[in-house]
């Protein structure tokens, strides 16, 4: 009997006692763990899930959590501004022992799913805290809007210019029409913008 199981972004036929190196999973050695995941069982009857097999499971031992060969990336950029930069990388990984295969009863099995690493690392106290800062952000955005004026409706201003103006504090017409020609220096604004711009104030 055998199965293919999906983890880690790859696809697996494995069959009992076989050992394979997948993509870190949030296990410790010795650990028993099941692959619930399983894409075909073959053996008297083949089932093809769609895109999984009902029921089925893939219950394997982990033996080590251990990492790949080294790999290295060597990034050379030629000509005037030059540059050489080596990289090496070795990825983890958790060396298992498939110990049976389970053409249905998976969710009575009672043995720990095998999860991967990067979906349990984040701690789930710390969730909270983003919707909070976009919840200020919202609150902050209507009174933004109401104070602000399309500064690309100007001839000659254009979306980096008028990111420069925002960036600098000036938002609006009004303030734009105040603006010294002379002494503002953090972009180079035109005499014709002001103008306008206490033109659209009124």
């Amino acid at each position: 009997m055998f199965a293919v199981l999906k983890t880690g972004g790859k696809q697996y036929k494995v069959q009992a006692g076989d050992i394979l190196r997948v993509e870190k999973l949030a296990a410790d050695a010795g650990e028993k763990i099941q692959f619930n995941d399983v894409l075909m069982v073959g053996g008297d009857k083949t089932v093809v899930g769609a895109p999984f097999v009902e029921g089925a499971a893939v219950q394997a031992d982990v033996i080590d959590q251990i990492k790949g060969e080294k790999l290295i990336k060597f990034v050379k950029r030629r000509r005037k501004h030059s540059s050489k930069r080596t990289v090496g990388h070795r990825q983890k990984l958790t060396l298992v022992r498939i110990t049976d295969i389970l053409a249905s009863g998976a969710e009575k099995s009672g043995v720990k799913a095998a999860i991967g690493s990067g979906s349990v690392s984040a701690p789930a106290e710390a969730a909270p805290a983003k919707p909070a800062k976009k919840a200020a952000k919202a609150a902050e955005a209507p009174a933004a809007a109401t104070a602000s004026d399309d500064l690309t409706a100007i001839t000659g201003v254009g979306p980096a210019a008028a990111k420069k103006l925002a960036d600098a504090g000036i938002t609006s017409f009004a303030a734009l029409a105040a603006v010294d020609v002379e002494s503002f220096d953090a972009v180079k604004v035109k005499p014709e913008w002001v103008a306008q711009a206490a033109e659209l104030a009124k």
